[in-house]
């Protein structure tokens, strides 16, 4: 099934499904066993800095290896790509949908570069996301956010004809120095005037009852990175001060644990 298909029966049936970056094998295996573990699919992403790190075709050719080794439903998405050029490259390789990130543009830019994504797509029968809004990024000022407002969603679904719309509701990316507040009347809003299936992106930290309510107002892919990198290494680290195995095969597996635990969490809440 394809990915728009399946976010379109998870938003009639109130649902969600986790969307999880990885970073390197030992990531993906966690994410893959844990899914196996549920039996919930699941979606692998990759943003531009990890696929300059492991390279795109090993990356592809790893998660798709690793979706039929663990017999996990799941699909492929470019997160967060800022060009063209770079969407381009993952449809040709076989990305099944691709996220086109200009929400730090003007409304008609942004407007014309997720168009010409959409386009792009088509020929390969893939989903597209784009963000409309500003969902801080790591680094960036999160009191700066800017909610997207339900008259700009509903104009930018129809002018470009995006699958998905990643809205900013509150949400923020890396960890939250305060308690995230999702507006999640906005969110009703939004979900009333598009067909558009509606994407939270920056949910580590956010606690699970707001994630649950979040989903029955309209969130169909809740976006999971931060949270792993942070359980991944923090377990590592602190392996490597009470060892001195230098055989990576015995230290990564414990790290790698941490990660399965953290995202079977997560799976059991959308469940």
């Amino acid at each position: 099934m394809k990915l728009q298909d399946k976010l379109h029966e998870y938003r009639k049936s109130r649902k969600a499904i986790l969307a999880t970056n990885f970073y390197n094998l030992e990531t993906l295996q966690g994410i893959l066993r844990a899914a196996a573990e549920v039996q919930s699919p699941v979606i692998l992403q990759l943003s531009k800095s990890s696929i300059e790190y492991i390279g795109l075709e090993m990356a592809i050719d790893m998660a798709r290896r690793g979706l039929k080794d663990f017999q996990v439903e799941g699909w492929v998405h470019l997160d967060h790509g800022d060009s063209p050029a770079l969407t381009k490259r993952c449809l040709e390789v076989g990305f099944d949908s691709v996220m086109i990130d200009a929400s730090e543009n003007s409304f008609e830019e942004n407007v014309r570069i997720s168009s010409e994504v959409v386009e792009q797509a088509k020929k390969y029968g893939a989903h597209v996301e784009a963000e409309l809004g500003f969902v801080a990024k790591l680094g960036q000022n999160q009191a700066n956010n800017v909610f997207t407002q339900p008259d700009d969603a509903k104009r930018f679904v129809e002018l470009t004809g995006v699958n998905s719309l990643a809205v900013a509701i509150g949400s923020a990316h890396g960890f939250y120095k305060e308690a995230p507040n999702l507006q999640i009347e906005l969110l009703e809003k939004i979900r009333q005037v598009t067909n558009a299936t509606l994407v939270l992106h920056g949910s580590s930290g956010i606690p699970s009852d707001m994630l649950i309510n979040a989903v029955s107002h309209g969130i169909t892919k809740i976006n999971l990175a931060t949270e792993i990198k942070d359980a991944f290494m923090k377990t590592l680290r602190t392996q490597l001060s009470t060892t001195s195995e230098i055989d990576l095969r015995k230290v990564f597996p414990v790290a790698t644990n941490s990660v399965t635990e953290l995202v079977k969490a997560k799976l059991l809440v959308l469940k």
